[in-house]
């Protein structure tokens, strides 16, 4: 099958297009025809380091998928071949969804939201996973809160903007100028130009912060904050410290990565059917051009999603 490998750690350059072998599922996985993948800065990240967990050798890339199940192995009763699914398999290790084909363990898909095509479906997880494990599972956002979140125009932010109002939050969000409206129409109250003003004093009384900037963003998000508040950050390890600043101001604050989910899956495929979540894509390519994705992605210019295409 086609995929796309690397033979070195490296820029977008290094990105290519690889004859390997079809893999085969295991006990509790299915084998998935990759129809699109989403492309998240996780995927760069891996590209250059080699990630956490390989010991700075090349990954397979590629964790969000769309596409339809083609095998189940040993004992899966979830699906059956035919069957349209989407997910985030096994992040943070190694899954492969670059590529014509990929297994995944069963109970990382969810089934794909009839209303939507697979490239719509493939820029979903990890992003909006991500959204709602922060406010959802960490955060517990609820009715009537003040939710702020922190470049709302982004791929996690876009998302988290319209879960936080599904939630019936009262959500603020920050973004240049010129995407203000973009950001309203996804349902934002409020929206900051953080180029011209300071979020710490245009933002007050918040109860949740999800901050996916990193810096010395979690630090003055405390400030925005209302007793018992809380900064959720999904930006660096190295905001962990933060937390002990907030515990002694009476405040939350911690780090949080996303992880498989398919609770969480199903609860945003509910949203979509519902018409609450929409997923906004801002450049498709095929497979072949992962490198351009890469190098879109990562001048940190884009609004909501980057997608490759791989199947028909």
């Amino acid at each position: 099958m086609r995929a796309i490998g690397q033979d070195t750690l490296g820029g977008p350059e290094v990105l290519k297009i690889v004859e390997i072998d079809r893999p085969v599922p295991g006990p509790s996985e299915v084998l998935v025809r990759v129809h699109a993948a989403g492309v998240n800065p996780t995927d760069w990240w891996h590209r250059t380091t080699g990630g956490l967990l390989n010991e700075g050798r090349p990954v397979p890339l590629g964790w969000d998928v769309s596409g339809v199940v083609e095998e189940v192995g040993l004992g899966v009763t979830m699906y059956r071949p035919g069957d349209e699914v989407f997910g985030m398999p096994r992040l943070p290790e190694p899954a492969g969804a670059y590529a014509e084909f990929m297994t995944s363990p069963a109970r990382h898909l969810a089934r794909k939201p009839a209303g939507i095509s697979h490239v719509e479906a493939a820029a979903l997880p990890i992003a909006a996973l991500t959204a709602w494990q922060s406010l959802v599972d960490t955060a517990d956002v609820r009715p009537g809160q003040r939710v702020l979140v922190h470049a709302a125009a982004g791929g996690v932010g876009h998302l988290a903007v319209q879960i936080a109002k599904a939630r019936g939050a009262y959500v603020i969000g920050t973004a240049s100028g010129r995407k203000h409206d973009f950001v309203r129409r996804i349902g934002a109250d409020e929206v900051i130009d953080y180029t011209t003003a300071d979020f710490v004093t245009a933002a007050r009384d918040i109860d949740v912060v999800l901050d996916t900037i990193g810096g010395d963003y979690g630090p003055r998000s405390l400030k925005t904050l209302r007793p018992g508040g809380i900064v959720v950050s999904i930006a660096s390890p190295a905001e962990a410290p933060l937390a002990a600043v907030a515990e002694q101001q009476g405040l939350r604050a911690g780090f949080t990565i996303v992880e498989p989910d398919n609770g969480g899956l199903k609860e945003i495929a509910a949203l979509i059917e519902a018409g609450t979540l929409r997923v906004e894509i801002d450049t498709v390519l095929p497979l072949e051009q992962a490198a351009k994705a890469h190098e879109l992605g990562e001048a940190g210019r884009t609004t909501g999603k980057i997608v490759l295409t791989v199947a028909g």
